[in-house]
């Protein structure tokens, strides 16, 4: 039998949250890690869409399904903080990123941010990722074993180096690898079971890699303060809001550490995504491959990745079947209720969209990859407002959502128009969920040099 997170005020007519707190102080930590969506499953069926459960040593409520899920999101009674939230998680290594402001600070800073995700600038990035992207891919060695995921995550970092910093110069290969495992040192203590910098712990590496990051980063500050460059990190120095007030160094630094991390992370999970699936799936493969082949250019504008529909339709079904982002954090500030019942202030709050995603309820046969869910004769996703949220809802939906899209569009233009690649059909991939999604075997692909007809 569960128990009760807490009792509602006398007199109210809320219910109390059911649940129960799994193992002693692991709580449900290893299940999540190995099948988030078995987890959830098995608790909606137990407990319905509200309940709680205990991971980290602490109790968080999870909100399982779009209606529970929409209803932090959305906020609308400002009882949900992202920063709160996330900070339990994440705070010493991406504190002050956008994603842990809240309310008027974070509407602030969003505004400014803005300033550097136009249509102008977008449009100037993606003419920039071409190149980097046909240089990246010359580096790599076709082969019946090739491991696709580490490849992609060493090209997005270089991307966003690129494009976010406008380059490491100075930085050779060996220092590039170890900002990566910075990277993946600071995502992964999210989730470390002891959260104290004891040695050999997650949070240890985590604390020092953020350390890394910040000194990798102050280094070129001095320099893009001087620049009148069109990266990330140039504009972020000197963009404004409508009322001029701009980021001091110390607020730069926090959110490129953030948006690098961001902004090479996620796009990796997809693209690997995608590849495996176009590799399953040759019939698609060889329908995105015709329609890059139409636009008659290497390197098309940020309007004709527009034209790239059916890659389209596959980048948002992969985004279904694998979330760059399964889990949302918050925490409650203020007393609140979700679906009738009562979530007192103070309270750690898991939003679900990976789980979301994988309902029969909303999604028929959800573990079939069909791209054609999306297509506009059946707009699956229109089935509830937040059926599909790999970018999240509401104030703190993804400011990058657009850039991200062009970047996997760009890499996936030049992959297909390079090489071919094939994935057995039995082939069934082993994602840890430790903090962000990733394949254990490296995503393997039997990688060719495409062939061009005459």
């Amino acid at each position: 039998m569960g128990k009760v997170l807490a009792t509602a005020p006398r007199n109210s007519t809320l219910r109390p949250i059911p649940g129960d707190p799994g193992l002693p102080f692991i709580g449900y930590t290893h299940r999540y890690m190995r099948d988030p969506v078995a987890l959830w499953r098995e608790r909606y069926d137990r407990y319905g869409p509200v309940s709680w459960f205990g991971s980290f040593g602490s109790r968080f409520v999870s909100l399982l399904g779009p209606d529970a899920c929409e209803i932090a999101l959305i906020n609308r009674d400002k009882a949900f903080s992202n920063g709160e939230g996330w900070r339990y998680l994440i705070g010493p290594f991406f504190d002050r990123g956008l994603m842990l402001l809240d309310f008027d600070e974070h509407l602030l800073h969003r505004r400014i941010m803005q300033q550097a995700f136009t249509n102008e600038r977008l449009a100037r990035y993606a003419a920039a990722l071409h190149p980097a992207v046909d240089a990246g891919l010359a580096r790599w060695r076709p082969g019946p074993g090739f491991h696709a995921y580490p490849a992609i995550k060493e090209l997005t970092l270089e991307l966003a180096t690129g494009i976010f910093m406008g380059g490491a110069e100075g930085s050779g290969p060996a220092r590039m690898r170890r900002i990566n495992r910075a990277f993946i040192d600071c995502v992964q203590a999210a989730t470390s079971i002891v959260r104290l910098p004891l040695p050999g712990t997650r949070w240890r590496k985590g604390l020092a890699g953020r350390r890394l990051l910040e000194a990798f980063l102050r280094e070129y500050l001095p320099a893009r303060r001087d620049s009148d460059g069109d990266d990330m990190f140039s504009v972020l120095c000197r963009v404004e809001s409508e009322d001029g007030e701009r980021f001091g160094d110390d607020d730069v630094i926090n959110h490129m550490v953030f948006l690098l991390m961001a902004a090479h992370d996620t796009s990796t999970i997809t693209i690997s995504t995608m590849m495996r699936y176009l590799g399953q799936y040759p019939e698609w493969q060889r329908r995105c491959r015709e329609e890059s082949a139409a636009l008659g250019t290497e390197s098309p504008t940020l309007k004709q990745l527009d034209e790239l529909t059916s890659l389209d339709l596959v980048m948002k079904e992969s985004m279904r079947l694998v979330s760059p982002v399964p889990t949302l954090a918050r925490k409650t500030v203020k007393d609140t209720e979700v679906l009738g019942h009562f979530l007192p202030s103070g309270t750690l709050v898991a939003i679900t969209p990976h789980f979301t995603h994988h309902m029969a309820e909303y999604w028929p046969d959800p573990e079939r990859f069909d791209p054609e869910r999306f297509a506009p004769h059946r707009r699956e996703d229109r089935v509830h407002r937040l059926a599909w949220e790999p970018f999240g809802g509401g104030v703190h939906k993804c400011l990058g959502m657009h850039f991200s899209g062009a970047e996997i569009k760009i890499v996936l233009h030049h992959l297909l128009r390079r090489f071919e690649w094939h994935v057995p059909a039995d082939y069934r991939d082993r994602i840890d969920f430790t903090s962000l999604p990733y394949p254990k075997d490296g995503q393997p692909v039997e990688l060719r040099p495409l062939v061009r007809s005459r």
